[in-house]
């Protein structure tokens, strides 16, 4: 039995090995024998002269081998050479899932810290802004791990973001606080419908700032919460201000939030201040606040979560689509040969919250901590007391006679007909 390394040319062949008889022999091509010498060592030679490696990254796609990372570190060693080392099988696992993340059927059930590399990955790639697949990625995030993907969402002044990415803002869940404030939304919003999903029934803090809301907005809004028990029922601060069009009837809407903390109606269209006030004492136990609270500060609020750096990916897409476009420079070139100014844009501000709130003055309500003082008190003040809460009590139980009396003319046929949409 012989073997035969077989190369480019004859000269290259090498020693030709012969076994037999259970020993191997070396036969002498020069002198056409065999002899018994053990072979000498020699180089051996794995591919033949001439032989070059080359990386190939998916030839039949240029732009996914462009857009595709290697799968190799270089890095530089303290001398200066080029070194390489391969990535591990867990980073490459994770940048073929997040390349084809809008395929995954499911993530219930998936452990939280690999998600949210997972989720990082996609969103370095920008997965999240592309038009249908986005969407689709997102849900699967936001169905298996609500609020960990974006738990605050502020989109104050924001109005084109929530006009171009209104199905993505509509996917996301548990959110507990929510800034809408200055968009102009309006009562007939698609967004505000939204807010009395299930979904959002989580959603603590609502800042409705200067939305051109009116009292019909406010009824559609609290129907579910004031006959089905359901929407917006965990509500704990509310911000109306700068709504000129609700008025006293759109004020007994939102009563239903027994939950409310604080209360922000200032610029409102109130004609009877003073009623309204001594209403919201009495039905839901909020006090007027002679100083602005800082539960309405904007600047608290931000967009926390995963998704942070997506919603500033779609902010950035936005803005660069609204963009002037580079062919009006030599309009701006003859501007300045005639003489004339450029208009500056300025960002846009919330025109009605100067002027509606020294309007109507600083209407902001909040709840009085219950204080327990462990000193005795003296007769007079626990009676002056018991006199006191007697008093409320009898206002409250005039009031709620009162509002039984009027219950069934707080459902009309309008109310009955947004019900039957739930």
């Amino acid at each position: 039995m012989s073997c035969w390394l077989h190369s480019e040319s004859w000269l290259d062949t090498g020693p030709i090995y012969v076994r037999e008889n259970g020993k191997l022999h070396v036969v002498n091509q020069g002198a056409g024998g065999i002899h018994n010498v053990p072979p000498k060592a020699r180089p051996f030679r794995l591919f033949s002269r001439g032989f070059s490696v080359e990386l190939c990254m998916n030839r039949e796609d240029d732009r996914a081998r462009r857009q595709r990372t290697d799968h190799f570190i270089f890095t530089y060693t303290k001398e200066g050479n080029l070194r390489y080392s391969a990535k591990s099988l867990f980073s490459l696992v994770l940048g073929y899932i997040s390349d084809n993340v809008d395929h995954i059927d499911s993530l219930i059930g998936f452990p939280e810290q690999i998600a949210e590399k997972l989720f990082s990955a996609a969103e370095a790639r920008q997965k999240f802004t592309e038009p249908v697949t986005g969407l689709r990625a997102l849900q699967k995030f936001t169905e298996a791990y609500g609020n960990l993907v974006l738990c605050s969402l502020c989109l104050r002044n924001r109005y084109l973001l929530i006009s171009e990415k209104l199905e993505e803002i509509k996917s996301f869940r548990d959110l507990t606080c929510l800034d809408l404030s200055c968009c102009k939304l309006g009562d007939e919003h698609e967004l505000l419908e939204h807010l009395t999903k299930e979904a959002l029934s989580s959603v603590k803090r609502l800042l409705l700032k200067d939305n051109a809301l009116s009292d019909a907005g406010l009824r559609r809004m609290t129907a579910p919460v004031r006959v089905l028990k359901k929407g917006l029922e965990n509500l704990l601060v509310l911000d109306l201000s700068c709504n000129p069009k609700i008025t006293d009837v759109g004020i007994g809407y939102i009563l239903c939030f027994k939950k409310l903390n604080c209360l922000d109606i200032s610029g409102t269209g109130l004609k009877d201040v003073n009623a309204v006030t001594k209403r919201i004492q009495m039905q839901i136990g909020l006090v007027h606040s002679e100083v602005p609270l800082k539960e309405f500060d904007h600047s608290n609020c931000r967009t926390e979560g995963w998704a942070e750096q997506t919603v500033l990916q779609w902010e950035q897409a936005v803005m660069e689509a609204v963009k002037p476009q580079e062919d009006l420079r030599s309009r701006t070139a003859a501007q300045h040969f005639y003489g004339k100014t450029r208009r500056t844009e300025e960002a846009v501000k919330c025109k009605l919250e100067e002027t509606e709130t020294k309007a109507s003055g600083n209407l902001q309500f909040y709840k009085e901590k219950v204080q327990n003082y462990h000193s005795p008190l003296k007769k007079e003040v626990a009676g002056s007391h018991e006199s006191k809460n007697n008093k409320k009590r009898a206002l409250a139980e005039q009031e709620r006679e009162r509002t039984s009396k009027q219950k069934h003319l707080c459902l009309t046929v309008e109310d009955w007909d947004l019900l039957n949409t739930y």
